[in-house]
């Protein structure tokens, strides 16, 4: 069998002043309670789904860490507000601090589970050809107006759902980061919107587009893949999946698509394009 192209996805500490200096700048990660979980009465298939599923956010925060530096690149060269810049410039920490706390979690259930991945194909970058201006609109809408925006009602219900203080712990600093992650986006259109023309606003509803279809897909995947119903002994701790979709669903509505259209970026993205016979309930 040919082996998958691409590298193993593993991540390191290196220690001594350095991480002193980062465990200075964000303490509440060594405060939380690691070594709290007894996971020895888990079923091994659901010890399985948590690693795989914590492995899995680590990957996707390292994926939004490259998007928030790639937005802070073009933010500056758009000449964004100093204070807007200077806010954005947090977000690629925060993203790594999210990294090191899922995978902690997994290691805490285990170790983490393998993910192949390319290090030059983590995130879609940004036209190298657009002005300066529609490179940092697009790194907002995409990124933030809808890849942001849309995590926050859903960690928030993942939050609220987790009854374990570790995974709940975890989940709430997330979900309080991720509160400025959201509304950035739309505050960079604010600022921008006198500068946009409708052809910019078109294209930069192209752009959201291709961001919403990417989680139209993701969320089809999960309709059809979707775990069994949560019992008390479940230590992923994570929602049920009919209730993680219809609140994608809603969510995706009023926290993306309604702000985007308000502001003159028309969606073209439909859920139908993707959905088919219903699955019988998991």
């Amino acid at each position: 069998m040919t082996a998958p192209e691409g590298e193993l996805f593993e991540l390191e500490i290196l220690g001594g002043s350095t991480e002193r200096r980062f465990r200075k700048l964000r303490p509440e990660v060594e405060a939380m309670p690691w070594g709290t979980m007894d996971v020895s009465a888990a079923a091994a298939v659901d010890l399985i789904a948590a690693r795989r599923a914590w492995t899995g956010a680590a990957y996707q925060e390292h994926r939004t860490a490259v998007a928030c530096a790639i937005s802070l690149r073009a933010l500056i060269e758009a000449r964004a507000p100093v204070d807007l810049i200077a806010v954005a410039s947090r977000f690629p920490l925060d993203e790594m601090v999210h990294v090191e706390l899922c995978a902690r979690m997994a290691m805490e259930l285990g170790g983490g589970t393998e993910i192949i991945h390319d290090p030059a194909a983590m995130v879609l970058d940004v036209d190298p050809k657009a002005t300066a201006l529609m490179r940092a609109a697009e790194c907002a809408v995409r990124f933030f107006c809808v890849g942001e925006a849309i995590s926050i009602p859903l960690l928030r219900a993942t939050w609220h759902v987790s009854k374990h203080p570790l995974p709940r712990a975890v989940m709430g600093r997330i979900v309080k980061d991720e509160a400025a992650h959201g509304i950035f986006g739309f505050t960079f259109l604010d600022w921008a919107a006198p500068r946009l023309s409708d052809e910019d606003r078109a294209s930069l509803g192209r752009s959201a587009d291709l961001a919403i279809r990417f989680l139209y897909r993701q969320w089809e995947h999960t309709r059809k893949t979707r775990r069994a119903p949560k019992h008390d002994g479940d230590v992923l701790g994570w929602m049920k999946t009919d209730d993680y979709l219809a609140l994608a669903e809603k969510a995706m509505q009023a926290q993306v698509i309604a702000p985007l259209e308000a502001r003159g970026i028309p969606i073209g993205a439909q859920l139908t394009e993707f959905t088919e016979a219903p699955v019988a309930p998991g």
